[in-house]
């Protein structure tokens, strides 16, 4: 597990970007006599929390964070008045850098101002407008005409009204989708560059600076509209409504997003590195292909190389009536080898399409060699490379499972079924015991990384099999792995893994505390239509529990008659919890979920949940708070535990 000052220096490194991402621009003009275009008049009357920059500003990257957000008021403001991002000349942003530090100074702040500006501002440049900067965007207009209309009407609608989470929630969504757009015309790629992460994270700046000034109806000085779109810490924050569910989402949801982002240089270096042990790899198993045209077994991986012309015959040329499911990953046929035996060929995504190589690769290498009841088995895949039409493809083929995936019986369209507890508890053990082999009966343990219903498969027996390990990763021996990109299905991933990149054998048991309480309420993990907001299952199912009030966790479909005796559904509700808290420490393995499941282990009194809302640094000195760069975040985790 990495130490606490590892992860302080990572969250240094990524404030050091961050700014240097904004400095180094062309500004025009200068001289002394230049005054400041922004109104910072707010500076020393807006409820911001100065306390954060108080008693000598002992931490610095909190303090300077914070004085960004507020320094983004005023240049927020100058987008709703004039339409002009950010300021005109050096000259004049040296202005309001000194008009910031006088504004500091003053009463009630009396901070040192002078000193903290040169400290955590020492180039004006960086606040200076440049066609550079972001796809050649300076003016409100051309993000307009650069977003397009259909993009930036959906940022207006969504950020308009700020004044609860769930508003909050869908301007975020709205201003990812247009930094989307700007990142399209400043021709971004997946390869991006150092410069093109950079211009990435400028382009992110210009949409919050939009959404704060000119989207939102109540601007900039609004308090909402400042925690929300600048993640300004507030001194006073806005009181929750009572009995919210919402709070986790939005405390994790927004780093999330944001960390992301800030994150996104140190990923696209690690990506570079990646890509060609991927692609070479790949050589390996294309030159394997080029060999022998028939199909025939790949040395030392219990595998088949296919050849493209029996897969066609067995999907009858992947005719549409064979087309069985398809997702972000490609398509899957159902097919019929010439041994009669019946698979599911999965086509991946084009080569060129982002993860296309990396997790073809990734799947094959690793489920070539393991056998387990609970897993579906790879049979073996196929790499075409000279298609007169379509180019190069790949395929991977496995057993066909007849019941298809569990999603279709949890949430079931009045066509199926429901669920009998016995199949449902089945379904619950072979789950976890699939995952039980990957994380302790092959060396080194693998970490599948995606655990959701879509990825369960049924056999002709409503047996359950783990499928999809396209993002599975092998441990390191002894240690956690930490990883700049974080992959997976939101509402499913593990907090410290989604947050700040930590991936355990216990982000694994997150996901399936998760699963198990969707199998027995027959509740997706997020509930969008309750109306105090969007509600994960965990929140709602530990409300429920925590009210003396577990069976009502339970599907109304499963009768009383069909109720065991010695309160094994209740007992399947407080295991699901448990691995689904939101603290590492507290979470079982799943070695001993499978005990207390089977009820050959106590399960322990169901600790608290924390409330993992509030404002703070990136990482304290203190302790192991985390938080995005308030600059461009909102509400974080404020929990020490989480890192145990």
């Amino acid at each position: 597990m990495p130490s606490l000052a590892l992860l302080r220096a990572v969250a240094m490194a990524l404030l050091l970007l961050l700014a240097r991402s904004m400095e180094g621009v062309d500004g025009a003009g200068g001289g002394g006599n230049a005054t400041c275009p922004l109104d910072l008049s707010y500076v020393t009357t807006f409820p911001w929390d100065a306390d954060l920059c108080a008693g000598g500003a002992g931490n610095m990257t909190r303090c300077c964070n914070t004085l960004l957000s507020v320094l983004a008021i005023g240049l927020a403001e100058q987008v709703r008045a004039t339409g002009h991002f950010r300021i005109p000349s050096v000259g004049e942003s040296a202005a309001c850098l000194k008009d910031y530090g006088a504004k500091l100074s003053a009463a009630p702040l009396s901070l040192p101002g002078a000193s903290l500006v040169q400290t955590c501002f020492p180039s004006p440049e960086q606040f200076v407008s440049s066609p550079s900067f972001c796809a050649g965007v300076t003016t409100a207009a051309e993000y307009r005409a650069v977003v397009g209309n259909d993009s930036v009407a959906a940022l207006d609608s969504a950020c308009g009204d700020l004044s609860s989470t769930p508003h909050c929630l869908r301007c975020l969504d709205a201003g990812i989708a247009a930094t989307s757009r700007l990142k399209a015309a400043a021709n971004i790629s997946a390869n991006a560059t150092t410069d093109g992460a950079a211009t990435t994270r400028n382009c992110f700046y210009l949409t919050v600076t939009y959404a704060a000034g000119i989207s939102n109806v109540a601007g900039p000085t609004n308090p909402p509209t400042a925690a929300c779109t600048l993640g300004l810490a507030l001194s006073t924050p806005p009181a929750a409504p009572p009995k919210s569910h919402d709070t986790v989402i939005y405390a994790t949801a927004i780093p999330v997003a944001f960390l992301l982002l800030a994150s996104l240089l140190a990923f696209l270096v690690w990506r570079r590195h990646d890509k060609k042990k991927k692609k070479k790899k790949i050589h390996e198993i294309s030159k394997e292909g080029s060999a022998e045209r028939r199909s025939h077994p790949r040395p030392n991986t219990g595998s088949i190389l296919y050849d493209i012309a029996e897969l066609s015959k067995a999907t009858d040329a992947f005719a549409d009536r064979n087309l069985v499911g398809r997702g972000g990953f490609g398509a899957v046929y159902r097919g019929v080898l010439a041994d009669g035996s019946v698979v599911a060929v999965k086509k991946m995504l084009d080569p060129d399409v982002e993860g296309g190589d990396e997790e073809f690769t990734n799947e094959v290498e690793i489920i070539s060699h393991l056998r387990h009841r609970n897993l579906v088995p790879l049979r073996g895949c196929c790499i075409v490379d000279d298609d007169a039409e379509e180019g190069k493809q790949k395929f991977l083929v496995y057993d066909f499972m007849p019941n298809g995936a569990l999603e279709d019986f949890i949430f079931r369209d009045g066509k199926r079924p429901a669920l009998t507890w016995a199949q449902r508890r089945s379904i619950i053990m072979d789950v976890a015991k699939g995952l039980e082999y990957l994380h302790y009966g092959v060396k080194p343990a693998i970490y599948h990384r995606d655990i959701k219903a879509t990825n369960i498969l049924l056999d002709g027996d409503m047996r359950a099999r783990v499928a999809d390990f396209g993002l599975a990763r092998r441990s390191r021996e002894g240690q956690s792995h930490l990883t700049t990109r974080v992959a997976g299905t939101h509402g499913y991933l593990a907090p410290e893994y989604a947050l700040y990149g930590q991936l355990t054998e216990k982000s694994d048991v997150y996901s399936f505390g998760v699963l198990v309480l969707e199998v027995l309420s027959a509740r997706r993990v997020l509930d969008m239509s309750a109306p105090s907001g969007p509600v994960l299952i965990t929140d709602w199912a530990w409300a429920h529990v925590k009210a003396g009030q577990a069976r009502e966790v339970l599907d109304g479909a499963l009768s009383t008659a069909d109720s065991p005796r010695g309160g094994a559904m209740e007992r399947f509700v407080l295991v699901g919890i448990l691995c689904a808290h939101v603290m590492v420490a507290l979470r079982p393995t799943i070695t001993e979920a499978v005990k207390m499941l089977e009820g050959d282990m106590d399960i322990p009194e169901l600790p608290d949940r924390p409330l993992p809302y509030g404002h703070s640094a990136m990482f304290s000195e203190a302790g192991s708070n985390f938080s995005a760069s308030p600059a461009f975040s909102g509400p974080f985790i404020d929990n020490g535990d989480m890192l145990r």
